[in-house]
């Protein structure tokens, strides 16, 4: 039977062939559409460029695994191949888009491998659990960062929403960073104060109303992070952070009261913000009229980004148009039938060539990672250590829901990425910071009590 590590190591064979499979693709596709092409340099030409990009990313993948070899030994040799098939998946998609966009999503990526490599050298001795020690420092700086986009001079508006930084030439989400703090300060707090939020709770009408004075102060550190958040109008984190706050919520009391009473008052609030936030207001009448003339043509704020997403999806079927083949632009004409396709739209992109079954296998992708994540809470040996597996888990499900809901009309359409395969810099970077602090807890929860005892 096979080491976990070497399970891992087997398991990064895929996510290369992905690479490579995709690049000769692209290639062939590319030289084929030239009137000059000759079969045997497309052949050639595609063979040695794909085989060497495909070269370059599992070396990535290796170095990467190398680290896990050598500093958590026991941690699940399942995360971090699915993270990679994800990254390969994006990879090969944001090329076939825009190859400018797909060398910088490959340099973010070595950042991120970068930082992921980091995280597990600082905690691999000490664990995660160190964390709990500036839960507040933490939150602070969580809120802090969600209010840099709305500084003058540093902050720009995108799309109606206040999202990014602008410092020394590189462009950063902030509230990339935002999401896997508040995950600690409320794994942190609450594994502190569950008890109380039940047993000292008042029941009313058969539900339990927690004690203010162990409720209050995680109140408000969650609520600021919530009006920054309203503030810079970035909805899908803040819904991300509401979902991610609800889990766990529930998971640390046990008590269902709590998440229904959030979604009532979710629900009281969203429909407050919708009538009087014009930014909210327009994005719920495209998600209600998706196909109305007037809303469709309207510029700026209108239903053509859905409702194109919506055409996109449809016309791949079952099996779709072809990699490669999907129509982003018109011949001799600068407007985009399908806007940002490398991000806010590349589900629908994905779908449309791959199809139905194309979509199923990248959703089915997600589902084990999350999966795999939420073993490792259950399997973890402090409560701090579930909460925070939990919160990172529901955390990535819930970006993934929020994305793809909007794009298929589940929910209004938001701004949020598709994790580790939609173009951007601070997204993938920070995911893989949260898959590093997985691997942590893992490899605690995984290792022989025996082991445990002679590394502490």
């Amino acid at each position: 039977m096979l080491s976990a590590r070497n399970r891992e190591l087997l398991g990064l064979l895929p996510s290369a062939l992905l690479v490579t499979a995709g690049f000769a693709a692209i290639f062939i596709q590319a030289q084929n559409n030239s009137p000059r092409a000759s079969t045997n340099v497309t052949l050639n030409h595609a063979s040695n460029l794909s085989l060497t990009y495909g070269a370059i990313f599992l070396a990535l993948c290796l170095a990467a695994h190398m680290v896990i070899r050598t500093s958590l030994p026991h941690a699940d040799p399942y995360l971090f191949p699915l993270a990679a098939v994800l990254a390969s998946v994006g990879i090969v998609m944001i090329y076939r888009i825009n190859p400018v966009l797909a060398r910088q999503q490959a340099q973010w990526m070595v950042v991120g491998l970068a930082l992921f490599a980091g995280t597990i050298l600082a905690l691999r001795r000490r664990g995660a659990g160190v964390l709990e020690r500036y839960r507040y420092t933490i939150a602070a700086v969580a809120i802090a960062m969600t209010v840099l986009p709305r500084l003058p001079g540093i902050g720009r508006q995108v799309n109606g929403a206040y999202l990014e930084i602008h410092l020394a030439g590189i462009t950063f989400q902030p509230s990339e960073l935002a999401k896997i703090a508040i995950v600690v300060f409320l794994a942190s707090y609450l594994r502190d104060n569950r008890q109380l939020l039940v047993t000292a709770g008042r029941r009313v009408l058969g539900l339990t109303i927690p004690p203010m004075k162990q409720f209050g102060p995680m109140l408000i550190v969650w609520g600021a992070a919530m009006a920054t958040l309203l503030l810079t109008r970035e909805l899908g984190t803040s819904l991300m952070f509401y979902g991610a706050f609800l889990a766990l919520l529930y998971v640390a009391t046990g008590r269902l009261s709590f998440p229904l009473i959030g979604l009532v008052l979710f629900a009281l609030g969203a429909l407050f913000v919708s009538g009087h936030v014009s930014h909210v207001h327009a994005r719920v009448l495209a998600w209600e009229h998706p196909f109305d003339r007037a809303l469709y043509e309207r510029a700026g704020g209108g239903s053509y980004q859905l409702a194109q997403s919506l055409f996109a999806q449809a016309d791949g079927g079952l099996l779709g148009t072809g990699f490669d083949q999907s129509l982003l632009r018109l011949p001799h004409q600068h407007g985009s039938i399908l806007p940002v396709p490398e991000s806010d739209t590349i589900y629908a992109v994905f779908v449309n060539e791959l199809g139905l079954a194309g979509a199923v296998g990248l959703l089915l992708t997600y589902l084990l990672l999350v999966a795999r994540g939420l073993k490792t809470a259950a399997l973890a040996r402090d409560s701090f250590s579930k909460l925070l597996c939990t919160g990172l888990a529901f955390v990535l499900a819930m970006q993934v829901f929020v994305i793809v809901g909007g794009v298929t009309r589940v929910i209004p359409l938001t701004g949020v990425t598709l994790p580790l395969v939609a173009y951007g810099g601070s997204s993938v970077v920070m995911n893989f910071v949260l898959l590093a602090l997985l691997l942590v807890v893992s490899d605690r929860a995984r290792r022989p009590y025996e082991s445990a005892a002679r590394r502490r």
